[in-house]
Formats: structure tokens, sequence, C-alpha cells
């Protein structure tokens, strides 16, 4: 089945959420709140990640997630990945029993392969470029994969540990977004899981004509039908309760044709 990833940004800035879960005490609500509503990971990030961002010092992540970490510690039944790009954070996050290091980064930090190999974790590799190229067709995208992902497993990171993020958002054109989710699978080609993130960003904005932020849930709907009807692994949500139904919902349907994930 199709696992549904909750968000939970406990930073000032975050393009849809900042400043909301800022407070540890709200942040542990939210998450428990969201384990409830049926999310099958937590994605925790200190530091936003939204075009214009300002980059965020690893103490300061760090700061503002060892509070959440520390309350949540045997609370869920569910697994915490950790949203950074910062090994040092990644290592840190470890000792709280986290499962999984999302890195939006494409692997920036050198050191990232040995903290995860080293803990046990599951690694997000999301595609991403500093520099748009509107005419990049998503197959030289995929193929802008295989340098990272070989550093991960020449360091001995297992293959089943990795999972693969088209990156929606990140270094791309509108049209190469909506081109990305369309061809979906040969981002699966890969070997390995995928994870789908598009909630609330500006391709589904731009979509719905224009939509803001607060009116893109329908949109952000749905792209998470559309990546279950693809059989993708993973999907990014922010609104998880809505979105485990539409997952329910299509596996119902593909019950009878398939199912929603490999």
């Amino acid at each position: 089945m199709t696992v549904v990833m909750g968000i939970l940004n406990v930073t000032p800035d975050s393009f849809s959420d900042g400043g909301r879960y800022l407070d540890p005490e709200a942040a542990v609500a939210r998450a428990l709140e969201m384990e409830e509503e049926g999310a099958g990971i937590l994605d925790i990030g200190a530091e936003s990640t939204r075009p214009g961002h300002t980059p965020l010092a690893p103490d300061e992540e760090w700061r503002r997630l060892e509070p959440v970490l520390k309350r949540l510690a045997g609370r869920l039944r569910v697994p915490i990945s950790v949203d950074t790009y910062h090994a040092e954070t990644a290592r840190r996050a470890a000792h709280y029993g986290i499962a999984m290091v999302n890195d939006v980064s494409m692997l920036r930090d050198p050191d990232m392969p040995a903290v995860v190999r080293d803990h046990g974790l599951r690694y997000v590799l999301m595609h991403t470029r500093r520099e748009v190229l509107p005419g990049l067709p998503v197959a030289a995208m995929v193929e802008e994969l295989r340098r990272p992902l070989a550093r991960l497993l020449e360091a001995g990171v297992p293959a089943r540990d990795i999972v693969v993020d088209p990156g929606i958002g990140f270094g791309k054109t509108r049209e190469q977004d909506l081109a990305c989710l369309a061809e979906i699978r040969r981002f699966q080609a890969l070997g390995h899981p995928v994870l789908v993130g598009a909630s609330r960003k500006r391709v589904v904005g731009h979509a719905l004509g224009g939509a803001p932020v607060g009116e893109r849930l329908a949109g952000s709907l749905a792209v998470v039908a559309h990546a279950c009807m693809a059989g993708v692994d993973i999907v990014r949500v922010h609104d998880v309760r809505d979105s485990v139904r539409v997952v329910r919902m299509m596996e119902a349907i593909l019950a009878h044709g398939g199912s929603c994930a490999s």
C-alpha cells in the first residue's frame, strides 16, 4: 500500500504552516494527531526549504528539533523521518530513534552516507538543481540521480534503504514538475521505492488557476490519487486525514485490478 507521510514543520517560515508548530508542545500534539489520522511516517523539519529560504546552521536546526524528538521518544507507534541535509543533525537525531533522513540537497553533505549507513537509517534522495534548465527532460533528471545513488551504494547503504524523490518544486519549472508526476515511472525504474511530495506546492496552485496555499487541498489530493494509481510507495502531505482516505479509496478500487504500491 501507499504510505502517507505527514509533514511537521517546526519552523517560523515554512510556506504553508510556518510558525504554527514552532512550540515543541504544539509540535508534539500535531505529531500525535497525525498518527491518529493514519500517517504511516512523520517527517519533522526545522528548516524551511521554500524558494528563497534562508539556510539554517546545523546548531540552530538541532535547537529546534531536539525538544520535539525528546518529547516524542517512545510515544509514537510510527517511524520518524527528519528532514535535513546536515549529516551532524542526522547523527544527533539517530540517538532519538529516528528511522529515516529526508534530504532535499541531493547528498550535499559528504558525511551523510556514512551516518545513514552506521545508524541503519533509510534515506530519501531527492532530485534538485541549483540552476533551473527549462528544457531538461525527465529522463535527464533521472540520470542526474545516478551519481549520488552510486555514492550511497558504494558507502554501504543497502539499496532497500534508499528512497527516490523526483523533487517537485525543487529546481524545476512548473511544466517540469507536472512532467515528473506524469512520468513517475521513470523514477521507479531506478529500482528503489519512490516518494512524491507535492502537497500545497506552487505547481498545484498554478494548475488550479492561481489558487492560494489555503485553497490547494483538492489539487493536492488529486496528486495523491495519481501517485497511488502509479504505485508510488510514499506520499508526503500536510493534510493527513484526507490523504489517507484518498489512498484507502484508491486501494479499494485498485483491488479489482491491481494495488496502490508494490
